[in-house]
């Protein structure tokens, strides 16, 4: 079972955001684990992209992954933490698939638009 924390607050329904999460999460082969999403302010998601990423700007989604989507055989998986800014975020339900696909270790700026495909077909459904 996924397990999904949401802090903050957050501009969805937390059924549509636990629904987003689950089809990105499947999307991989992912049923079980755990993750958090945190909605913050502009400021908050600015210190955090000139923290890790060196880009002192706010932006609309940051993940965090810790154990992607490799299996943890010593128990369940902990997929890491989504941080999503709404007031710099077009579309929220695009930010929450979005930022669980990086979870699960995909990268649009690294793979051939196989990420951002996938992230279409997602939320069409």
């Amino acid at each position: 079972m996924l397990e999904l924390d949401i802090v903050g607050r957050a501009p969805l329904a937390e059924a549509e955001i636990e629904r987003l999460a689950a089809i990105a999460a499947a999307s991989a082969g992912v049923s079980d684990g755990h993750l958090a999403i945190e909605f913050v302010d502009a400021a908050a998601i600015r210190k955090l992209n000139r923290e890790y990423r060196a880009k002192d700007a706010p932006t609309d989604v940051l993940s965090f992954p810790i154990d992607g989507a490799a299996a943890d055989p010593l128990g369940p998986r902990e997929l890491g933490d989504v941080v999503i800014c709404p007031e710099h975020t077009v579309e929220l339900r695009e930010a929450v698939v979005h930022g669980v696909l990086h979870l699960l270790g995909m990268d649009h700026e690294r793979d051939e638009g196989e990420m951002l495909a996938l992230q279409r077909e997602l939320l069409s459904w």
